[in-house]
């Protein structure tokens, strides 16, 4: 029996608790912050997750035995390093890499020069800040096809800006540098050569020597429909994903997952928990567009459902280093979540909009919360994706249909979701 905690207030974090809950070895299962949906199936607890000392504090007094770290900022900020600096913490199984490992998504400059360090197949890319701007805006005068620039560090998803044409290339570089789009973050901007090909999520879970492929997913970062408008959080995803097929997968493991993990060990790097390859498609090849050093988010709300396999257990088995002795069992269902979103996200939304349906939705149908809170007993929205609504069928088509029919059943002011999500595959 296990007391655990969970770290962070999505629906990532809610799909991580409602799998974490079903286990007969959880003991006890707290989420910090959480939402209300994660106060159905866990305690939550207000703690801030850039407060280390304040989390370690509570991981003591209520006997915390397992810290799954959900969001990436306290894994770039260091989390696990300073549990294992502490001889009063070091007991505690933390599903999360290091620092160091965390890098992999802390700084997209970084990880491109690992990913060339290591041979995996990648978009060619150059790095440059404002203080030689000028050669950015050569570099891009020189540059033939479509252009993407990305922001170094974390954007929460939205620093990735693909430009139609030259100009607008130079006009998003200056805005990332000079007028600091997205503030520290963009203080190193990659100019990278567009990929044209359609795009899916791996998730490994390693721990460190050994690891398992997860299911993979596909999701849907544009906020508009036909994939258009600014780039989001993630507005809905599928699983499995009908063209990683075996010859495909077997590509991606031999080519990216395998020279990872060398790379890794190589690096001296203790890396115990998620990669996440984002990787495109191009023809039969893949190619690595960037690492994610957690799960992803709306993809955890259809992976994590699919995985049969005690969760509990295969985290114990990443922190104590025995990955290679459980089997992976996996659900055979597609699944499909559509995310519910307040009007205007991704730029500015309003909140505190009260939401009525959630009785009336199917059983087949899990409502995973992400930017909800309690107004007393009322559930009402605290943020710009409020709630994925994740559905499991025998086909995809009847996992959508159900998944648009829970997204139609909910209402709040100023609701929006995209209606075509899986429909391009």
């Amino acid at each position: 029996m296990m007391t655990i905690l969970v770290l962070g207030s999505g629906a990532r974090e809610h799909a991580l608790a409602w799998k974490l809950a079903q286990s007969p070895r959880c003991k006890e299962l707290f989420v910090a912050p959480g939402n209300a949906g994660t106060s159905q199936v866990a305690k939550n607890v207000p703690l801030k997750l850039s407060d280390f000392e304040a989390i370690a504090a509570f991981v003591l007094n209520s006997g915390v035995q397992m810290l799954v770290v959900g969001p990436e900022a306290p894994l770039v900020a260091g989390i696990t390093d300073f549990f294992m600096s502490r001889k009063d913490l070091q007991h505690v199984h933390i599903i999360g890499p290091v620092a160091a490992g965390a890098r992999l998504e802390g700084s997209k400059d970084f990880s491109k020069t690992f990913m060339r360090k290591y041979g995996i197949p990648t978009a060619q890319a150059q790095t440059f800040t404002k203080t030689n701007i000028a050669e950015g805006y050569t570099f891009i005068d020189n540059f033939e096809g479509r252009i993407v620039l990305k922001a170094d560090g974390l954007a929460a998803g939205k620093g990735v800006i693909i430009t139609a044409n030259k100009a607008e290339a130079k006009a998003v570089l200056q805005d990332m540098l000079l007028n600091e789009r997205f503030g520290e973050a963009s203080a190193r901007v990659l100019i990278e050569t567009y990929l044209d090909g359609i795009e899916v999520s791996v998730f490994v879970l390693t721990d460190g020597k050994n690891y398992k492929i997860l299911p993979e997913a596909k999701d849907y970062k544009r906020v508009g429909e036909a994939d258009k408008g600014p780039n989001t959080g993630g507005m809905g995803a599928v699983s499995p994903v009908p063209f990683a097929n075996e010859a495909f997968m077997k590509r991606v493991e031999e080519q990216m997952v395998l020279p990872t993990l060398r790379g890794l060990k190589t690096e001296n790097i203790d890396y115990k928990g998620f990669i996440f390859l984002g990787i495109m498609k191009v023809g039969e090849q893949p190619y690595l567009l960037e690492y994610n050093v957690r799960m992803g988010d709306p993809e955890t709300e259809v992976v994590i459902p699919r995985i049969k396999t005690d969760l509990v257990t295969l985290f114990e088995k990443t922190a104590i280093g025995e990955l290679n002795s459980i089997h992976l069992e996996v659900e055979p269902l597609c699944a499909t979540t559509v995310m519910l979103v307040s009007g205007g996200y991704p730029d500015s939304f309003d909140k505190g909009f009260a939401i009525s349906g959630l009785d009336s939705l199917s059983s087949a149908v899990l409502p995973f919360h992400a930017g909800t809170s309690l107004n007393g007993i009322e559930i009402v929205t605290n943020g710009g994706r409020v709630m994925a609504l994740t559905a499991l069928a025998s086909t995809q088509e009847k996992a959508l249909a159900l998944s648009n029919e829970a997204a139609e059943a909910i209402s709040f002011t100023q609701k929006y979701y995209r209606r075509d999500i899986g429909f391009d595959i």
